[in-house]
């Protein structure tokens, strides 16, 4: 896994904003993002392909654009939309990916263990 030109897709102020059905967000900076991807290939994981991804619709305003993704996690729909800066007409980085998710429990739960450790 290439984390620089991982890292390279997404903006410098890029973040994710997690949402679940409860209507909790969940913010991820960029560095702590980037850090899952860090873990994963000091474990000797890789990303795998996104297979069921499809791509119901794109949109651009200005120097703009959203790419929205749908997937299948435990059998649940998932969405992701993600707005990207242009330049040109054409995609840089990723500014910000919204994830639209089921149940975010464990994430925060994470990330409050986290927090106190």
């Amino acid at each position: 896994m290439d984390l620089d030109r991982l890292g390279d897709n997404y903006d410098d102020e890029f973040q994710n904003l997690r949402v679940d059905q409860a209507g909790r967000v969940v913010p991820i900076t960029k560095a702590r993002f980037m850090q899952r991807f860090t873990d994963m290939k000091a474990r000797g994981m890789s990303l795998e392909p996104a297979a069921d991804a499809t791509f119901p619709t794109t949109t651009t305003f200005g120097d703009f654009g959203v790419i929205v993704m749908r997937r299948v996690k435990e059998d649940r729909p998932v969405l992701y939309a993600f707005v990207w800066r242009l330049r040109d007409g054409r995609p840089t980085t990723i500014l910000r990916e919204f994830t639209f998710e089921h149940d975010l429990s464990h994430l925060i739960q994470i990330i409050q263990a986290a927090r106190a450790g």
